[in-house]
């Protein structure tokens, strides 16, 4: 069924753009533009103008009450652009200076650039009223990689009655092909104290302002510029030290360098090599209280990985991911690495990567390489066809001859990916196999999804098949041997006055079966969500959980008797979830739930956050959990506590002190996190960085280690 819908609205995708109409000239500017705010050159003065945006929330019926003027102009070397945001009152709502900040909780300014047209990638720049900026890559038509980091300069100026954002995008640093005189753009601005969010071509309020389906057109007088040349060096040099208490190795001096080299090959397909790589700089993980039965997932963060990502990480679903990066350079280290990411024009997408990781003691691995190659092909509006393959291979022998893992594993993959001109219908069909030595049969993976997202109604449906030999050693896929089915039906309600801005219900399942087709598990929560003018959200739910084990399993995850493979149990959940208007400046998020759990027993969990800010100086945060379980022996009543504390002081747009705490009871774990970041130059930063594990009660430390590291951005 899903085979013939998804067909059936690929046949009929291919459709004029949304926004055709929505064109802005842009001309070259007369003048030389300085980033200042103050937009008094000539070339300003002369560029066009455009100001009238559409309401996107809380309603998409009308023009913006919030006036916003926009120009662009561009140069041999930059693409400029200027927004001139008027406020009904003086003052702005921000977080902090901090770099890539929370849409939804600050006054902002962003633009969405489609260099191709294609409506499915990007990139996407802004800044908040207080100046922080914000940058990032897009993919999937809507979404942005705010892990992507580059250099572009810009400044805002504050007034009583506006403020100004001013930006320069060195051409050098966004991916187009030379001679497109036609380039997807759309802009975008947050108002908290109005709570409206408007763009300047329309969109729909289900989806975001970031939705490239609904983009207007730059039109340039003559064909943008191209660089001559397009290279980049970042070496670093670092200095640390670490301790290891808990086996006593001593004290670990560290003395490294290396660093990556970007080379534009083409004006939009780009070359990224990387020698003895380091990212020590790069946050740590949010510990969580993990009560699941399956491997937890933790999102990458290390730069090299980032550009283009998308094409590596979301090939499959969130749980059926045939490469996660993460797998290589966590338990060994990475010598060296090669990334060729790009369109190679607009229907064309590719991504290579290969990396080399030496031999790790530690972990009893050997010397591997990893070499992965993906390739996309635009199909009628917005829809594309994707094929990956992965290859894991060993490349020497491991420290001791007890390392058992297979020579090789390969991973071969083919995906359509569905995506309607105007965004109401996405979906996806997907095809797996696995190959590893001396396994064969039910080594595949078979799955399906189909999405309709109006105003009113959403409707969803995905089915998977993982085969029990299904093996991806360099992805992320936490179960095998089953099929699911997930619907989901939602209707929204629109009063048309009152302080509720939208009302409706909602109902999903997780529905699990072996292979075959006896149930072995599901989840069914019927919600209903309340979403007021102010941008509060208060949601009811009620969920009924079934579980028949298929492996052991703890259901306090610390180390006691496990349930037996075949044991089975139900239950019945509710949970109420209340977050606040994020225009304040004291922010939180409250939810308890109450109901059954394994063996009988019953679970009590709170989850609070709580914020405050200083602005734009300060913001300061509290993550809050408390998990109470009450079971029969051997397990008993378990109470874990997840606390953690962090500050954001950012001195100056450059200069930003972090650092937060994390006790994770369940873990026995305090851990500690410092971090000072000076961004001396664009892109060039300066870092200081503490951490610190412990076992809070009797307190022991486990390790530490301070690392200072530099790194610079040379433009060849």
């Amino acid at each position: 069924m899903l085979l013939g819908c998804c067909c059936l609205l690929a046949l009929t995708s291919y459709a004029q753009k949304k926004n055709i109409n929505y064109r802005y000239q842009i001309h070259r500017s007369a003048s030389k533009i300085k980033i200042d705010g103050l937009l008094d050159e000539a070339g300003w003065q002369a560029a066009d103008t455009t100001t009238d945006f559409a309401m996107v929330l809380p309603m998409d019926t009308s023009r913006t009450n919030v006036r916003t003027t926009v120009r662009m102009t561009y140069d041999d070397d930059n693409l400029y652009i200027s927004a001139v945001c008027y406020q009904p009152t003086s003052g702005y709502m921000v977080e902090s200076l901090k770099r890539d900040f929370n849409f939804g909780k600050n006054d902002n300014f962003i633009f969405f650039l489609d260099p191709f047209d294609a409506r499915t990638d990007g990139f996407s720049f802004g800044a908040n009223a207080a100046g922080a900026q914000w940058d990032g890559t897009m993919y999937e038509g809507s979404k942005v990689d705010l892990s992507w980091d580059n250099k572009w300069y810009s400044v805002v100026k504050n007034y009583p009655d506006r403020y100004v954002f001013e930006a320069a995008i060195p051409f050098k640093t966004i991916r187009y092909k030379k001679g497109i005189r036609e380039w997807g753009v759309n802009f975008s601005r947050n108002d908290l104290k109005t709570t409206e969010k408007s763009a300047w071509a329309p969109v729909p309020r289900q989806f975001p302002t970031a939705s490239l389906a609904y983009t207007g057109t730059i039109v340039w007088d003559e064909a943008p510029p191209v660089a001559n040349s397009n290279i980049s060096v970042i070496p670093y040099a670092l200095a640390g030290v670490t301790k290891d208490y808990t086996n006593h190795t001593g004290t670990d001096w560290r003395k490294d360098v290396g660093g990556d080299v970007k080379i534009g090959l083409t004006s939009s397909l780009n070359l990224d090599l990387t020698v003895n790589p380091d990212f020590s700089q790069v946050d740590v993980d949010q510990q969580v209280i993990n009560l699941n039965r399956y491997e937890l997932f933790f999102p990458e963060k290390r730069q090299f990985f980032l550009e283009n990502g998308d094409l590596f990480a979301n090939f499959g679903y969130a749980d059926i991911r045939p490469f996660f990066s993460r797998r290589i350079g966590l338990n060994a280290p990475i010598r060296a690495g090669g990334r060729m990411t790009g369109k190679i024009n607009k229907n064309w997408r590719v991504g290579v990567m290969d990396v080399q990781t030496g031999q790790s003691g530690a972990g009893n691995l050997p010397a591997q390489n990893f070499g992965i190659v993906t390739l996309q092909r635009r199909v009628f509006s917005r829809s594309n066809i994707g094929i990956m393959f992965v290859n894991k291979d060993g490349t020497g022998s491991a420290p001791n001859p007890g390392n058992t893992s297979p020579a090789y594993n390969r991973n071969l993959g083919v995906e359509y990916n569905l995506a309607s001109s105007n965004n109401l219908w996405t979906g996806k069909l997907l095809g797996l196999k696995s190959f590893t030595p001396g396994v064969k049969g039910h080594d595949y993976v078979q799955a399906a999804h189909l999405q309709y997202l109006s105003k009113y109604w959403t409707l969803y449906l995905q089915q998977q098949y993982v085969g029990r030999n299904y093996n991806a050693e360099v992805g992320y896929v936490p179960r095998n041997g089953y099929n699911k089915l997930n619907p989901l039906l939602l209707h929204n309600f629109f009063p048309k006055s009152g302080a509720v801005l939208s009302h409706g219900v909602q109902l999903s399942s997780n529905y699990f079966f072996d292979e075959h087709y006896k149930r072995t598990d599901n989840e069914s929560i019927l919600s209903y969500i309340v979403t007021f003018r102010n941008r509060s959200v208060l949601t009811f739910s009620g969920l009924d959980t079934y579980v028949k084990l298929l492996r052991p399993f703890d259901p306090t995850n610390t180390g006691k008797p496990m349930l037996p493979v075949g044991f089975e149990n139900h239950w019945n959940t509710g949970d109420v979830q209340y977050a606040s208007k994020p225009q304040s400046l004291f922010t939180y998020l409250g939810e308890v739930s109450y109901g059954g759990y394994y063996d009988d027993g019953t679970r009590l969990a709170l989850i609070g956050q709580i914020g405050y800010r200083f602005q734009p100086f300060v913001n300061l945060s509290l993550n809050l959990a408390f998990n109470d379980l009450h079971l029969p022996q051997p397990y008993g009543r378990n109470k874990f506590w997840l606390i953690g504390p962090r500050a954001d002081v950012t001195f100056t747009n450059t200069l930003y002190f972090t650092t937060y705490v994390q006790y994770n009871e369940q873990a026995n774990n305090m851990n500690i996190n410092t971090r000072l970041q000076w961004r001396y130059k664009p892109a060039s930063d300066f870092f200081i960085v503490y951490g610190d594990n412990s076992i809070p009660s009797p307190f022991m430390a486990k390790n530490r280690q301070l690392v200072i590291k530099w790194t610079y951005w040379w433009n060849i």
